[in-house]
């Protein structure tokens, strides 16, 4: 029985139906949602500008209330609750490197929607290397 679940969430599609499906088929477990900001690009834009601001973490938290208000609406929806917590960098890292806190973690199999190409190229990669990666087992909801 699993009783702690980390959720990697951005705006994608596919990371709202992880979150409903650890919700849905993991009752009794905590869920947390983990979103990370400042995310390296082509161009650096996002996490340049994250470090030039006076604060870092409100700043971080900031960007990530959006992706949390999703994920509280989806939590409500199944009169359940959630934890939030928020990364700085690159998604995959992050979650590797929380991962061995949680008994599993259930990640959307494509995230954010930049562009069809970089979605291809990057965004699913991300699934992928949590999976290979993660020191506890990982479900990839499609």
């Amino acid at each position: 029985m699993l009783s702690k679940i980390l959720v990697p969430m951005d705006d994608s599609e596919h990371a709202g139906h992880a979150l409903e499906y650890a919700l849905d088929n993991h009752p009794d477990a905590e869920v947390t949602v983990l979103h990370t900001v400042g995310v390296p690009s082509m161009m650096m834009g996002d996490a340049v500008s994250l470090t030039l601001e006076d604060d870092l973490d409100d700043a971080a938290a900031e960007r990530a209330e959006s992706v949390f208000e999703r994920a509280r609406e989806i939590a409500a929806e199944r009169d359940r609750e959630i934890e939030t917590i928020v990364g700085i960098g690159h998604p995959a890292r992050n979650i590797i490197d929380r991962a061995e806190e949680y008994d599993t973690v259930v990640v959307g199999s494509h995230g954010e929607d930049w562009s069809r190409a970089t979605r291809r190229f990057l965004v699913g990669n991300i699934a992928e290397t949590v999976s290979k990666r993660s020191p506890v087992p990982v479900t990839i909801v499609r």
